[in-house]
């Protein structure tokens, strides 16, 4: 199991109330709301190996190189010099710390790596595995690593995680037209206001689906629009031409790598705490209650 950690720690920030304080009156609600995540998730699905994949890179530079206005709209006010910070409520920011801790000191695997998203070290996770794999996002983009054949479905929380879409090819056929493969493809094409991808003007989901059922994938796409007898409309084959620049560098960017460097690490779902001194000490420091005293007991289990 790989849970897209920043994904469900903002859900669980927005879905647990801030009265959710720690003794010293500090918001500990995206803390506990994961904490109570990973608990349901490893009761439902009790999964041998999970990992916490983080995001070390949240806007890699050389997805912006390709695309300029990658995320652009997420940039907190810039300082000279300065790396690019992501805008996270003031409340929220904090927390992630205290998350990262608490994660450690269980002895949760925990990976980021320099450069890359987190969507980027699930997609190498996922190429390595040997078996099934769930994906734990709010995160549509990852629906591209969906693959029955290996057993990949993603999970997405339509209600905290109580309630999940378990996602596989039947349900992104059924409503996207494409299958885990095409689905970058189709990302692409249709464009993301929410990552600043600008997409193909006038190419909308639905038209995007069609063209892909029709010619197969982007490469083919592209290849009709050179050949005079394909099934274009005048429009579809301007707009398509015009969009050859962005589509060149599009698929770099939607397409969540497989090669991250990753750290070896251990990955197996721990029974006990890593380290209970220090998970007794952010616990009273945090007040972080039945949450934390609800997983220990799911994974002691």
């Amino acid at each position: 199991m790989l849970l897209d950690t920043a994904s469900l720690y903002f859900r669980a920030y927005f879905g647990v109330p801030d009265s959710v304080k720690a003794p010293d009156g500090t918001p500990v609600n995206a803390v506990r709301g994961l904490l109570d995540f990973i608990d349901r998730l490893v009761k439902d699905h009790r999964p041998e190996h999970l990992v916490a994949c983080m995001d070390a890179d949240w806007r890699p530079q050389w997805r912006v190189d390709l695309i300029p206005t990658y995320k652009a709209h997420r940039v907190a006010e810039e300082h000279e010099g300065a790396p690019d910070e992501e805008e996270v409520p003031d409340t929220l920011a904090p927390q992630v710390p205290v998350i990262e801790a608490v994660l450690d000191a269980i002895g949760i695997a925990r990976v980021g790596v320099a450069g890359y998203e987190a969507d980027d070290v699930i997609g190498t996770f996922t190429a390595r595995a040997g078996g099934p794999v769930d994906i734990v996002t709010g995160d549509r983009d990852l629906y591209q690593l969906v693959d029955d054949e290996r057993e990949v479905r993603v999970l997405y929380p339509l209600k905290g995680v109580g309630t999940l879409q378990l996602t596989d090819e039947a349900v992104l056929r059924g409503k996207y037209g494409v299958d885990g493969r095409g689905y970058a493809d189709l990302a692409l094409l249709r464009g993301d206001p929410s990552d600043g991808l600008p997409g193909v003007a006038g190419i909308g989901e639905k038209t995007a689906a069609k063209l892909l059922a029709e010619f197969g994938d982007l490469a083919g796409i592209m290849a009709a629009v050179d050949e005079p007898g394909a099934k274009l409309t005048p429009s579809q084959r301007r707009r398509l031409t015009e969009a050859r620049p962005y589509l060149a560098v599009a698929p770099k960017v939607v397409r969540v790598a497989g090669d991250v460097p990753l750290p070896d690490v251990d990955t197996v779902l721990p029974h006990a705490p890593r380290d209970p001194e220090a998970l007794r000490e952010l616990a009273g420091r945090w007040g972080l209650g039945g949450s934390l005293e609800r997983l220990l007991s799911t994974l002691t289990r």
